[in-house]
């Protein structure tokens, strides 16, 4: 959905200290950005910034960098952040411009919260957890090597529990209605909270890559 362009988002976009206009100069040197060695997490598709924006203030430790291609949207998100906060990142981007912008093992955690579902079946490639993307997440992460995943799609969810599987990811907390699961600590999406209004299940999974494999 097309989100009407605001009168302030080129102030905005030109003038917010925490987005960052030419990233592929931080390839490699994302620490030497934040000034520390915290674990870098980031979000594909970060949307309006609730979710990036409220980790990133709740967890002084970790490091956040938020990514989406709309510039309407991420003017709202860089609205979010205040100037105090030193320890999140904003990017105009996506997953295909991924290898631009982060070096092997750079990354500590990836989300991927309500991505496209490009439901219909020919459009499978495009999805964010096909596994040529997981590919390129398994050599951008380091430690762990986590992915986590939050969507509200039935076709999306199940295609993506099906690519994990099949090219060796290792599953858990696998949750098919994570608002009434138990689970703890959920920060939720503008996108989310809408869904969750209407009563529609919110699918969640974390992935990790086994430390003993290649």
């Amino acid at each position: 959905m097309r989100i009407r362009k605001k009168s302030w988002e080129a102030e905005e976009l030109s003038t917010n200290e925490h987005l960052v206009h030419e990233p592929e100069e931080y390839k490699g040197k994302w620490k030497e950005y934040f000034g520390n060695d915290n674990p870098i997490y980031a979000e594909i598709g970060c949307g309006k910034g609730r979710f990036i924006v409220q980790n990133a203030a709740e967890n002084p430790d970790k490091n956040y960098i938020g990514i989406e291609r709309q510039t309407t949207i991420m003017a709202i998100a860089a609205r979010k952040a205040s100037p105090e906060m030193k320890n999140i990142a904003l990017i105009r981007g996506d997953a295909e411009t991924l290898s631009e912008l982060f070096a092997p093992e750079e990354l500590s955690r990836i989300y991927l919260n309500f991505s496209d579902p490009w439901p219909k079946k020919r459009w499978a490639k495009r999805r964010l957890t096909h596994r040529h993307f997981l590919e390129l997440y398994k050599e951008l992460l380091n430690g762990d090597k986590e992915i986590f995943l939050k969507t509200d799609n039935t076709v999306f969810f199940e295609s993506s529990l099906n690519e994990f599987c099949e090219t060796g990811w290792r599953l858990s907390n696998i949750s098919l209605d994570l608002h009434n699961s138990g689970y703890e600590g959920n920060v939720m999406t503008e996108y989310e909270e809408r869904f969750v209004g209407l009563g529609q299940p919110i699918y969640r999974l974390e992935a990790r890559w086994p430390k003993n494999q290649q």
